[in-house]
């Protein structure tokens, strides 16, 4: 029997080298396809994340539309804040009921509890990868701690999160609540199928690198020590020097992803984390606002890019999974992601 998950894809993970990467983007299941749109004319957002059925069907979408080879959990990573208590709306964007305290903290539930209202995930992981077919995988997500506390507090994550960075006693509390509970969470989600999850920590590039080495890559490191080789990082905007604790040099964690203002050449080459080379896998990193291009001009930056990492070789490569710098954006035209995918096969062949 064929074991399974997509192999180009478990090579990464395996940082086994390959000619062709395996293709996943991030937000591929979301507002700019047609497919998503149909399900949110007759399901408002949260029922589409809450029944497992519509999230399954949501997740398989971009699957069979442009034979991405990853899926991935379609959900919010707010939803352990409701969990605990915070409550949750979406007109249309995610609003909180209050604006987390000291006060309001102490009222939390255990995350025991949290965790049973977060069960909708793990099945909805569950009957995903049940519908997948044999050879694509699937993976998993939740927020970043420190991206869960500024939403907590500030209640969006614009600007330089100044409130957040003020209570960063309050951050250490919230994370002996919310650490328990992502590990739950986690756990879930692996037993529905993921193959790996990915803590998207969208907020933790507005922290200079010491402040997040000493209060992001503490809960990270706490989280791939319990689920060795199955965590992957991403958080926009970070740098080099964000890089520089041994978490992100550790075969615990599975991989990083990286946004578009890396060059994945240097990435690969070792030219930077004073020379240490990826590893884990390696995410990214077209520019995603670049397939707003007109489909010429649209080509010809992605050949470019795709020929410039093809001439590394695929031993440089090894790992790579070749997606965007960050999310599809609302908006996106379809076609443009249907032909960079076919265009890193084609290339990579």
């Amino acid at each position: 029997m064929r074991s399974v998950g997509n192999v180009k894809f478990q090579n990464a993970l395996k940082r086994i080298p390959q000619e062709c990467p395996p293709v996943w983007f991030m937000r591929q299941a979301g507002r700019y396809h047609k497919h998503y749109q149909a399900l949110r004319a007759k399901h408002d957002f949260i029922e589409l994340c809450k029944n497992p059925e519509l999230a399954s069907e949501v997740a398989m979408g971009p699957i069979q539309d442009f034979d991405f080879d990853v899926s991935i959990l379609f959900s919010d990573l707010l939803f352990p804040l409701e969990a605990f208590g915070m409550g949750l709306t979406y007109e249309p964007g995610p609003t909180l009921s209050y604006s987390l305290d000291e006060a309001s903290l102490a009222k939390f539930c255990s995350p025991e509890e949290a965790a049973l209202k977060l069960e909708f995930q793990g099945e909805a992981a569950k009957l995903t990868r049940q519908k997948l077919p044999q050879e694509k995988s699937l993976i998993g997500f939740v927020g970043g701690t420190w991206t869960l506390f500024t939403y907590a507090v500030e209640g969006a994550h614009k600007g330089g999160m100044e409130k957040s960075k003020r209570r960063l006693a309050l951050y250490r509390a919230f994370c002996e609540r919310m650490i328990p509970l992502l590990k739950l969470n986690i756990a879930n989600q692996l037993r529905g199928g993921a193959e790996v999850v990915m803590i998207f920590d969208t907020s933790a590039g507005e922290l200079d690198p010491e402040l997040f080495q000493e209060i992001v890559a503490g809960p990270l490191r706490d989280l791939t020590r319990a689920f060795p080789g199955k965590i992957g990082y991403y958080a926009r905007g970070i740098q080099n020097a964000h890089l520089k604790n041994p978490v992100f040099r550790s075969d615990e964690l599975a991989g990083l992803g990286y946004d578009h203002r890396w060059d994945l050449r240097e990435v690969f080459s070792g030219a930077l984390s004073a020379g240490q080379r990826p590893t884990g896998f390696v995410q990214g990193n077209f520019d995603q606002s670049l397939l707003f291009l007109e489909a010429g001009e649209f080509e010809e930056r992605a050949m470019k890019y795709l020929t410039n990492l093809k001439g590394l070789g695929a031993e440089a490569r090894t790992g790579w999974v070749a997606g965007l710098g960050h999310g599809v954006l609302p908006g996106t035209p379809e076609a443009n992601v249907r032909r960079y995918v076919q265009m890193v096969r084609e290339v990579f062949k």
